[in-house]
Parts: structure tokens; sequence; C-alpha cells
């Protein structure tokens, strides 16, 4: 039995949810300690005392947001910027617990602090996100405004750390990995236990989900388009007309996703995953200024498992994602999608020092002609 750390960003729900399918598949062979910051700690909070998995909170890196719900781009920018002076006294506070751990491998989600209290202690570490197909996928198939972003971008993922011993990247799509990363391991969306379990249904239902804050013309157009809604993200309210308002609630927010025709949702990579893993088609609504959801959205559009809307959402394009998801439906492959085993294998290969490395394989081939140009 090996000591294995895990520390996880805790902006977005994705990262928890990732990191509790890895570490169902980790803790009964190896022993597992987290790190989490932010609403991931919240999340975990629970799963770690039922399963006695040892959870300790960091601080972390974080969005800012408007009150429009709009990414504020220099205020994140000034936070990190804060976050970067404080990170070596919060790597100074960690390593006393670190030291006591003594693990044989630091596993980070998105998370600077651990790395480099590893890097200093001589303890292996192991990348695994999804940010990090920013640094090692070959993006030229973008369209050119976005591919110009990811070009930005690349430098602050490779800058959070870049000295791990091995990179894993899960998502629901896989681009072609540029010749210098070839030893990548690229794995499906980590599907968390409550939903791998589950036989799929199809009600009438929808299911939207929206962080912080929706637009009027997201309510408006999932207020026209004659279904029952049942709307996540916003906090619980009394109903308007269709609109059934719920707080985030795992257990419902999974017998919803299961049960539902298709999803309404921002266009964050394990929510997508999740719902194409269920079979749901879906229409994404990329949050404006995180072109990281933009990149999503383009790579949802080309597999043809659904549409996105980057700006406003009209009741007739909702109408018409309606009429067109069984074309959407028919072109998702869950088995595709799952990634929970191939995760664990690359890990124990981390871990025990192996070089071996699965080649990669398209996770939802591209379906020329079924998706819209967006972005370009």
């Amino acid at each position: 039995m090996a000591s294995i750390v895990y520390s996880i960003c805790g902006e977005g729900r994705g990262h928890a949810t990732r990191a509790r399918a890895v570490v169902e598949g980790l803790r009964a062979h190896h022993r597992v300690t987290l790190f989490a910051s932010g609403c991931a700690h919240d999340m975990l909070e629970r799963y770690c005392r039922e399963t006695n998995v040892a959870l300790h909170r960091i601080p972390g890196l974080h969005f800012e947001y408007t009150r429009s719900g709009r990414v504020a781009l220099f205020r994140t920018v000034g936070a990190a910027a804060g976050f970067k002076l404080a990170v070596g006294g919060y790597v100074r506070a960690v390593r006393p617990a670190l030291e006591r751990i003594a693990p044989d491998l630091v596993v980070a989600d998105f998370e600077p602090i651990l790395p480099r209290a590893a890097r200093q202690l001589g303890i292996p570490f192991v990348s695994f996100d999804h940010q990090h197909y920013l640094v090692v996928s070959d993006l030229s198939a973008l369209p050119r405004g976005l591919r110009q972003r990811a070009a930005l971008a690349a430098p602050f993922v490779r800058a959070l750390y870049d000295w791990q011993t091995a990179t894993i990247v899960s998502s629901f799509y896989a681009p072609p990995l540029k010749r210098a990363y070839a030893d990548t391991t690229l794995v499906g969306t980590l599907i968390r236990p409550e939903i791998a379990g589950l036989r799929p249904d199809r009600g009438q239902h929808l299911v939207a989900y929206m962080r912080r804050q929706a637009s009027p013309d997201v309510l408006e157009a999932l207020r026209a388009c004659g279904r029952e809604v049942r709307l996540y993200g916003l906090g619980a309210r009394p109903a308007e007309g269709n609109l059934r308002f719920a707080s985030i609630d795992e257990r419902r927010f999974v017998d919803d996703l299961a049960s539902c025709d298709a999803v309404v949702s921002t266009a964050g990579n394990q929510l997508v995953g999740e719902a194409l893993y269920l079979g749901k088609p879906m229409l994404v609504l990329p949050e404006a200024r995180n072109f990281e959801q933009a990149v999503n959205a383009h790579f949802l559009e080309q597999s043809g498992a659904g549409w996105a809307e980057p700006g406003l959402l009209r009741p007739e394009r909702l109408g018409a994602f309606l009429e067109e998801r069984e074309t959407f439906r028919a072109a998702i492959h869950p088995d595709r999608i799952y990634g929970n085993k191939a995760a664990v294998r690359a890990l124990e290969r981390a871990l025990h020092g192996s070089g071996d490395r699965s080649p990669p394989r398209a996770l939802l081939p591209a379906a020329p002609g079924i998706g819209r140009e967006l972005w370009a």
C-alpha cells in the first residue's frame, strides 16, 4: 500500500468531482490524503467523512465575476498575481503536513502549492487535470480566434508547474498531441460512482445548470420551451411557470440528469462529459470571457453531440436544438467518454515509475457538417 497526496483546485465543481472518481479507484489499495481549496473542499467534506479519507483545506486560485455573472478579467488577473506573491508562504505552511504524511507520490489537479512543496522535499509529482490540454495538444484545428487565445493561455498553465514526472489530461475530447508531449496520457471524463452505476432513462424534463447567474434571455428561452426545466446553480426559490429552481444537491441533481431528455448548461468539461456519458444531447452556453469553455463548446459541436450559443439564447434557437436532439443523441458514444480505469492505470504506472503509455484515442470523433464554426 502506497501513500498518495492529491491536491485539488477549488474553482468550479469539476475538479472535486474528478478527484472523487479517482480516489474511489485508489483508496482500496492505497492511503490517499486530499488537500483542496474553495468549493472543492466544501464538496469533498462529506465524502471524506464517510470514507475516512483525510482532507486538508488550503488557499487557492479562483475566478472573479461581475454582478452579471461574466468573468471579471482584470480582477481575476489581480487575484492571481496576489496569489503568486503569497505562494511561497503557502508552501512553507503546508510542508510540515507533507513531511508527516511522507507520500510516495503527489498528484495535483491544477493546484500549485503541493507541487512546489513536493519539489522542495524531493517527492515525485504527477499533473492530472483538464487544463494542460492547452500545453500538450495540437490545437491547429481550432478557429483562429480561439487558437490565438489558447496560445496566450498556455504559458500561464505551464507557469503553474512544469516539473511533473508524468502528465495526465482528462477530457471528453482528445485533440492530437504535440510531438514534444507524446508521452502525455489522455483519458476520458472521470465519472463519479453515483453516475457510473446508473441506467439512464429518458423523461420529458430538461436539466439546466448555470453558475452564479443566468442572463434574462436564458431564463426567457427556458420559460418558452414548453418543457419542465429543473434549474440548478441559481439557488432554491419558488417555481416560475415551468422553471423549477433547485439548490445543489448531488443525489437529486444526478437523478434529474440521468432521467432528463437533454441538458442546457455552461460548458465546463466535467459536466459536459458526465451528460454525454449518460447519453444526453447538450446545448452549452460558454461563460463570457471564459475561453476554456469556448474551446469545450467548439469540440462538443465538432463531435455532433450538441451545439453552442456563444451569445444570447433565443427561444427559437432552443426550440431548434430540441427538434434536432435525436440527431445529437445518435452521435454520442458513452463508452468513449468513460476514463476512470485508464486514469487509475496511469497513476499506478506513475507510482511504480513505469514509462509505459497507452496510445491516445479519439474520445469523441469529429462529425463534419453537423457543428457550426463559432468564434472564428
